[in-house]
């Protein structure tokens, strides 16, 4: 069964929360942060994807009966998905898509995950002293230098 509990914004400008982020906003943040498209989102809620985009998009009013399906799927407050109260950094769980690719790495053999996982300490000690992906931070050495 598909509620349709939705209502049409008037052409009133959304509310933003403190970081200047709107219920739409956060939502689709959300959502994506765990790895889950609109439509997979609607399908847990219960409502249709249109429906979801509407409330992404800030055009349609959510029900409180969906703030609280909402906040149920991501697994945080009420509160929080609203924007009224941040989460501690120490309750943040890793995002599905990073879970999926974590469980992709430990079926490699066990050479390929310490090579990966090198490299990816690497990089993120490279981010760490300001470097970026796309070649700014350090200077690139050239193979001739590499082999000093």
């Amino acid at each position: 069964m598909l509620l349709t509990m939705a209502r049409q914004l008037r052409t009133r400008r959304p509310l933003q929360g403190p970081d200047g982020e709107t219920l739409g906003q956060r939502i689709a943040r959300l959502r994506k942060e765990r790895g889950l498209t609109q439509v997979q989102l609607a399908e847990k809620l219960g409502v249709l994807q249109t429906h979801l985009s509407g409330y992404e998009h800030d055009t349609v009013r959510l029900h409180a009966e969906i703030v609280v399906r909402l906040a149920n799927a991501f697994h945080v407050s009420a509160d929080e998905l609203l924007g009224l109260r941040h989460r501690d950094d120490t309750d943040v769980r890793p995002s599905l898509r990073l879970a999926r690719r974590v469980k992709k790495i430990e079926r490699l053999p066990l050479a390929t995950q310490k090579t990966l996982l090198k490299t990816i300490d690497l990089f993120v000690a490279g981010a760490g002293n300001g470097s970026q992906a796309g070649g700014q931070g350090a200077p690139r050495r050239g193979p001739a230098e590499a082999r000093r």
